[in-house]
């Protein structure tokens, strides 16, 4: 498990500073995927980049990965931390994980924002279908599979973005081992819709306008359940070019809504 803690972590920070954790998605790690956003933070936020526990270890994902290990590390970070209750924020599979964490563990998330969760663990038409062409891109030949699975978070049209220039960062080897297992373990995790619906925190939930039109649909759905939901769209800019990359000042303005929303909300999610 990685997380990453800001200079003066619990010394130099008020107490009265804000409590969060982020988590990232399946591909970059935490600490970069969020570096504009907490800048634009500042610090009045006592912020933990979580990295997932999908690469906790060196090599191939750990042994009996599944989504409870990414709960579990999210207890084990908050526990490290001193911190009983937090906010929480994730970034496509560190969305679900939020989700998910969520569900399992209401009573400890002061509000929850997600960016494009990679899964809402709620059956319907479109998951089945969006999750049914990621097992495709997954049988591709070994060299087609990363750039058809980058692909499908896209938008109809949309072109890949390049890729960066220069030779891939080691950590890049461990991804598509990381997809494969994140996608088997978020298939195979379960939530019920009713502890969403007894989520009485505000949740905030961005999308691009960009990006495959299952987040529409996710959208629709956790608008259904969510008792104070609020979905922000972000025009021009999709999974592999997010809003809090993007428009990190503009995300931090609406987490600071949310996060002061929820000083008024009761603490027995």
């Amino acid at each position: 498990m990685t997380h990453i803690l800001p200079r003066g972590f619990g010394k130099a920070m008020p107490q009265s500073a804000v409590a969060v954790i982020f988590l990232p998605g399946v591909i970059m790690p935490c600490a970069l995927r969020y570096a504009a956003l907490l800048r634009e933070l500042d610090n009045g936020v006592r912020a933990i980049t979580k990295d997932l526990e999908l690469y906790a270890g060196p090599g191939t994902p750990p042994q009996g990965y599944d989504i409870t290990m990414e709960l579990d590390g999210i207890n084990e970070t908050a526990e490290d931390a001193g911190w009983d209750r937090f906010h929480l924020y994730g970034h496509s599979g560190g969305g679900a994980v939020a989700l998910g964490y969520v569900a399992a563990h209401p009573e400890r998330v002061l509000s929850l924002a997600v960016d494009e969760p990679a899964y809402d663990f709620l059956d319907s038409t479109e998951s089945r279908g969006y999750w049914s062409e990621i097992d495709a891109a997954g049988q591709l030949p070994a060299a087609d599979r990363m750039p058809a699975f980058l692909k499908l978070q896209l938008g109809p049209g949309v072109a890949l973005p390049p890729a960066p220039a220069g030779t891939p960062p080691p950590w890049m080897t461990s991804r598509p081992a990381g997809v494969r297992a994140l996608t088997t373990a978020l298939k195979q995790h379960h939530v019920d819709p009713s502890s969403y619906r007894r989520y009485a925190a505000p949740v905030y939930f961005s999308h691009g306008t960009l990006s495959h039109p299952y987040w529409l649909s996710m959208r629709d759905r956790l608008a259904a359940l969510f008792p104070d939901f609020t979905a922000e769209r972000y025009d021009g800019l999709h999974h592999l070019n997010t809003s809090h990359q993007a428009e990190p000042a503009r995300v931090a303005q609406a987490l600071r809504r949310q996060w002061s929303r929820a000083l008024a909300v009761p603490s027995n999610n």
